[in-house]
């Protein structure tokens, strides 16, 4: 079994690579703030990584996964993400404080109770926040969304992702009705006041600051 390190490292790897496209090399530097330790720390444990074929090292430009690491860091991000639903949906707790309690358990759980909690939760494809749960082959159904920042006026959109799960930015979210699943239209942008004003059902009209709109991913209702 990887210890915990290995598996947050090959995880932080994996999550750094997508918005890149998913192949190309994460910096160095990048990746250790990420996980929040020296560029030294890093670049030592990337090469014991490297060295059990876990990911590609290239010094002085970055890492990606290789195809074994990539499977053990989906393998993480399922159990991150089920234990994450099962806490919110099961056990009731708040979906901005789920994030460092699945940190910590998705070390933990075995396989055996891992496939217990999927089944009884019914297979879920997203986590609370809208995040895709790797199927037990290490799967993941590509998602085609936007932001709010960038799609078109007057269309019928549904929430299907939150891109950032800082506590303070989720429960702001769910006070202002803006969570996975509930549908809304663009009204306007505005570019002098950098904002997005939005149109919930049965609400008022709802101004929100481009920088957080763009952190709502969104698909046609």
């Amino acid at each position: 079994m990887p210890s915990s390190t290995v598996e947050n490292y090959l995880k932080q790897i994996y999550l750094e690579q997508q918005p890149l496209g998913g192949s190309d090399l994460v910096p160095m530097g990048r990746l250790a703030t990420a996980m929040a330790v020296t560029p030294g720390t890093a670049t030592t444990m990337i090469k014991a990584l490297a060295e059990a074929n876990l990911v590609t090292y290239e010094p002085r430009t970055g890492v990606r996964l290789t195809k074994a690491g990539e499977q053990l860091a989906l393998h993480v991000l399922r159990r991150h993400r089920l234990v994450e639903l099962f806490l919110v949906k099961v056990l009731g707790l708040d979906w901005s404080e789920v994030h460092d309690e699945a940190e910590h358990l998705e070390h933990a759980v075995s396989d055996k109770v891992l496939e217990r909690i999927d089944a009884y939760l019914g297979h879920p494809s997203v986590d609370p926040h809208g995040d895709p749960i790797p199927t037990s082959k290490g799967k993941v159904t590509p998602q085609k969304l936007q932001s709010l920042a960038e799609c078109d006026l007057n269309q019928p959109l549904r929430i299907a992702r939150i891109a950032d799960q800082e506590p303070a930015f989720l429960q702001f979210l769910h006070r202002s009705g803006l969570i996975p699943g509930v549908a809304l239209t663009i009204q306007s942008r505005d570019p002098h006041a950098d904002s997005v004003l939005l149109k919930l059902a049965n609400k008022s009209p709802l101004s929100l600051g481009t920088a957080a709109a763009a952190k709502i991913l969104v698909e046609p209702a």
